[in-house]
C-alpha cells in the first residue's frame, strides 16, 4: 500500500485545499467572540472578588476562574476551525448548545441582561448554523454517513 491510500493522521485530521470559506471563518470569529467575553468576563470576576468587597470573595474568586477556564473551549475551537480541523467543529458546536439556556435565563431577566441575552441568542443560532453548513462541513473535511466511498467497494 502506498502513503497515497493511507493519509497520516495528520493529514486526515486537516484539508487545506483552497482558501477557507468565509462561513468557516466566520464561525471561527463567533466561537472566538464567545471565548473572549468569558475570558473578559472570567477575569474581571476574579479581580473584583480578590480587590474588591464582594458579598462572598471565595464564591467571586471560584466563579472566575470557572469563567476564565470555561473560556478555553470556545478558543481552542476557534483556533481549530480557522486552520481547518476536523475535530474542533464538535467543541464549537457544543459552546453554542451551552450558549442557548443561558441566553434563554438572560432573557428571562428582568433587568439589563435582556439585550446581552438576545445578543448571546443570535449569536449561537449564527454559528450553529454557520457550524452545520455543508460548505463548513467540507472545508473541513467531513463527510456525512453513506456518502460515496465511506461503503467498502463503492467509489
Amino acid at each position: 500500500m502506498t502513503s497515497e491510500q493511507n493519509p497520516s493522521p495528520e493529514d486526515a485530521a486537516t484539508t487545506d485545499d483552497g482558501p477557507r470559506p468565509g462561513r468557516l471563518t466566520a464561525a471561527a470569529a463567533l466561537a472566538g467572540l464567545e471565548g473572549a467575553a468569558l475570558l473578559v468576563g472570567g477575569v474581571s470576576m476574579l479581580v473584583m472578588g480578590l480587590a474588591g468587597h464582594p458579598d462572598d470573595p471565595e464564591q467571586a474568586v471560584t466563579g472566575g476562574v470557572t469563567l476564565a477556564v470555561l473560556a478555553l473551549l470556545p478558543l481552542i475551537a476557534a483556533r481549530g476551525l480557522l486552520k481547518r480541523r476536523r475535530w474542533s467543529r464538535g467543541p464549537a458546536i457544543i459552546t453554542q448548545i451551552m450558549a442557548l439556556p443561558v441566553a434563554y435565563t438572560l432573557l428571562q431577566a428582568d433587568s439589563v441582561m435582556i439585550p446581552g441575552g438576545i445578543a448571546l441568542a443570535v449569536v449561537a443560532v449564527t454559528a450553529l448554523v454557520l457550524l452545520v453548513n455543508p460548505a463548513t462541513t467540507r472545508a473541513l473535511g467531513i463527510t456525512t454517513p453513506g456518502a460515496a466511498g465511506d461503503v467498502p467497494g463503492q467509489k
